[in-house]
């Protein structure tokens, strides 16, 4: 026991000793010497093919390139998305609760519907809608794009948040499930009140998760002629003959805002899990080590019995 602790070893892993060490040393300077000839190989072809020179990237230093492409493509994009996702939370909600429903006919109706368009591939359902939606005249002719990326993502999503959902809810123990049925709480009272807001904060990640996915399968309404941030690229490309340089740069845009989604999910739920999101959801949460951990229940009760003596049960 005392060589495991002095080691630092766990349970799951043994420290590696001085053999190992040298060994990963060696294995890494020579990944990062074979990744520095790759990207100097690929460097070396895109300036050879004439991609880094200047006047490649001089259109991205025009205002008219960004206001006529770029930001209306990212603007699509976005709008896109963000509606999506609002819808795609409502659906997911909605049939997720109903795949935990006591009525039998309710869950088999949730599982199918779930099932059937987690199945499809979006670009599929993306043109089926846009046919539909123009056969029928559902929607306007302008937004026949818009309206079936939208609806496409929010049926795909919804349905793959409908899962996480019900995933979420089931991990929590069943003992406060059954608490609540003792306190005569109904089967949907114990799912708002109880059960939904414990499992935001573990559905969280995979929420983003989400989030990036409908943020990038957008670009899949290039097909229908929706105009997205990737499909102002190619415009832009075809315009000046610099794809490389359009797609670097719309690579970093999506790069960003991905980042940003996952920087603003960690905060959120850091706040979730230190129970300030009421307060101030943008709050500086202190770190806390993981021996210095939160007070079980049976501390907490012990500190507030007078002497530490436990109540007889």
């Amino acid at each position: 026991m005392r060589a495991t602790r002095a080691t630092g070893a766990t349970v799951l892993y043994d420290a590696p000793g001085p053999r190992a060490r040298r060994r990963n040393t060696i294995y890494t300077v020579i990944t990062l010497i074979l990744l520095g000839l790759l990207a100097w190989w690929v460097v070396s072809r895109l300036a050879a093919n004439g991609q880094l020179d200047a006047e490649k990237w001089t259109p991205f230093i025009n205002a008219n390139t960004w206001t006529t492409y770029i930001l209306p493509g990212l603007w699509g994009t976005l709008k896109a998305a963000a509606l999506s996702i609002v819808f795609a939370l409502v659906f997911g909600v909605v049939f997720g609760l109903g795949r935990l429903s006591e009525i039998k006919a309710v869950r088999w109706v949730c599982a199918v519907v779930i099932e059937f368009f987690r199945a499809i591939p979006v670009l599929l359902l993306m043109i089926f809608l846009y046919q539909l939606f123009a056969v029928f005249h559902l929607v306007a002719p302008r937004s026949l794009a818009f309206w079936a990326v939208v609806v496409a993502l929010t049926l795909y999503n919804g349905s793959v948040i409908a899962e996480i959902l019900r995933a979420g809810i089931r991990s929590l123990p069943r003992g406060q499930t059954e608490a609540a049925h003792a306190l005569g709480m109904t089967h949907w009272q114990t799912m708002w009140k109880i059960l939904l807001p414990q499992s935001v904060a573990a559905m969280l990640p995979a929420l983003i998760a989400q989030i990036v996915i409908a943020l990038k399968d957008s670009a899949l309404g290039y097909q229908i002629g929706y105009v997205e941030v990737v499909r102002s690229a190619t415009q832009v490309a075809s315009s000046n003959r610099n794809y490389i340089p359009s797609l670097i740069v719309v690579a970093v845009i999506m790069i960003a805002i991905n980042y940003a989604l996952t920087v603003l999910a960690t905060r959120v739920e850091m706040q979730l899990r230190a129970g300030r999101t009421r307060r101030n959801p943008f709050a500086r949460v202190p770190a806390v080590d993981d021996e210095h951990a939160l007070p079980t229940a049976t501390s907490t009760l012990d500190a507030q019995t007078p002497g530490g003596v436990k109540p007889a049960p």
